[in-house]
């Protein structure tokens, strides 16, 4: 049975941001102080979206809230979910005294169990991806089945995702010939090559074309990622908890998912250019970016009136 509920999109915003060095999910980078998030609501708006989910830690509760809650407010109903180290921990696991960062993005979304009921979508509160990007992801999610292990991937090309000032992660994928989503392996470090790319794999530079597909982590799923997440995090507590900065990954969660048949994923070609603050010289770029966005009649300025 498809859905005829509106889409939730969950917006990841608890991370550190340790490359940036500071809180850079509230940065602006509009002409009238707006923030990445700002222009992300907007875009959700357009394209359907009913609610929004943000997974924030509660040290930055009262910033996050002072910032986004006044021009929000009657547009779209906003909740808020907190990624805390103890949060849907499996029972009798003892938390490392050293572990300070989040659990990953994998836990990210495990804690919005309770808060969400209906197909959402998923997107880092740091990334601009764009209104094609959410338009595309709107429209799986309107129909696509609530109650099964259908999910969508927005797939980047690469070299659209770059950041100028040094190496990002990203999910390299593979894509069959229906545009299914067979494999998708997180690589930590990234960086321009000329006019490809290459990472690091141990001590070994690897090349890559530029035009391969990978995951910025904007996902669509529906509440039955919520079960399979669980036993995800549970096993990778077993496995890794003791590391202090071991993180458990939405992108090898749903490369584990897809390998076992335990869930279809359809990968979403999006082509728009992705503007990101990965590090703080990456923001005249991205203000840049944003400007050239509204003189092409994009968006408005101030984009809320």
């Amino acid at each position: 049975m498809r859905t005829t509920q509106k889409p939730t999109l969950v917006v990841l915003a608890a991370g550190i941001g340790s490359r940036y060095g500071g809180l850079k999910q509230i940065e602006p980078i509009g002409p009238a102080g707006e923030i990445v998030i700002d222009y992300s609501i907007y875009d959700a708006l357009q394209a359907g979206f009913g609610r929004i989910v943000f997974v924030i830690r509660r040290d930055i509760e009262a910033a996050f809230r002072a910032k986004l809650e006044p021009q929000l407010r009657g547009r779209i109903t906003c909740d808020y979910v907190f990624q805390d180290l103890t949060a849907e921990l499996p029972a009798g696991f003892q938390l490392p005294a050293e572990r300070q960062k989040p659990w990953g993005t994998t836990h990210a979304v495990l804690v919005c169990r309770h808060a969400v009921r209906e197909p959402f979508g998923v997107v880092n509160a740091d990334d601009f991806y764009g209104r094609q990007s959410y338009q595309v992801l709107a429209d799986f999610l309107r129909g696509v089945a609530p109650d099964q292990p259908q999910y969508a991937l927005v797939g980047f090309t690469l070299r659209n995702t770059l950041s100028a000032h040094g190496a990002v992660s990203r999910g390299i994928c593979q894509v069959d010939p229906a545009g299914g989503l067979q494999t998708v392996v997180e690589r930590t470090q990234i960086e321009r090559a000329g006019d490809a790319a290459r990472y690091r794999d141990g001590e070994t530079w690897r090349p890559l074309t530029g035009a391969e597909t990978v995951s910025m982590n904007m996902w669509g799923f529906t509440p039955a990622l919520f079960a399979q997440a669980n036993e995800a995090f549970a096993h990778f507590v077993a496995q890794a908890g003791q590391q202090p900065k071991a993180e458990c990954l939405l992108p090898t969660t749903v490369d584990g998912l897809v390998r076992r048949g335990a869930a279809r994923v359809q990968a979403l070609p999006s082509r728009e250019h992705w503007l990101g603050v990965t590090y703080p010289e990456d923001k005249p770029a991205v203000a840049a970016g944003v400007k050239a966005l509204i003189a092409a009649g994009l968006y408005p300025a101030p984009l809320w009136p």
